[in-house]
């Protein structure tokens, strides 16, 4: 059996974001995890590319930074993903993905 994993880092983890479904969070700790890297790498890729749904992936809050909320917030209400109290996050108790249903979208299981 070929191993059908990308060699470079940053498509792995571009594959990864593309693979959480709509209305779907997951930390960038669960991206590491899943891709075996370290959660500042996953934030340092996705704070270079734009063509990823990168409101999928939040910190381990639930949240993203200010700058970035306003656009976040409206794609999180298309998704119809539950919210904290004051809009500033998704609740992560409903909102992230699974982990085996997920890897297996990436097909890294």
């Amino acid at each position: 059996m070929s191993d059908k994993r990308p060699r470079d880092l940053g498509e792995l983890v571009r594959r990864a974001v593309r693979a959480i479904p709509g209305g779907r969070v997951a930390t960038y700790g669960d991206v590491a995890e899943l891709v075996g890297c370290g959660p500042r790498q996953v934030g340092r890729i996705m704070a270079t590319d734009a063509d990823t749904p990168w409101w999928r992936v939040v910190n381990a809050s639930g949240r993203l930074p200010g700058h970035l909320l306003a656009e976040a917030r409206a794609h999180w209400d298309a998704e119809g993903m539950a919210l904290n109290r004051d809009a500033t996050g998704v609740l992560l108790a409903r909102c992230r993905v699974a982990p085996q249903p997920w890897a297996s979208r990436v097909g890294l299981d």
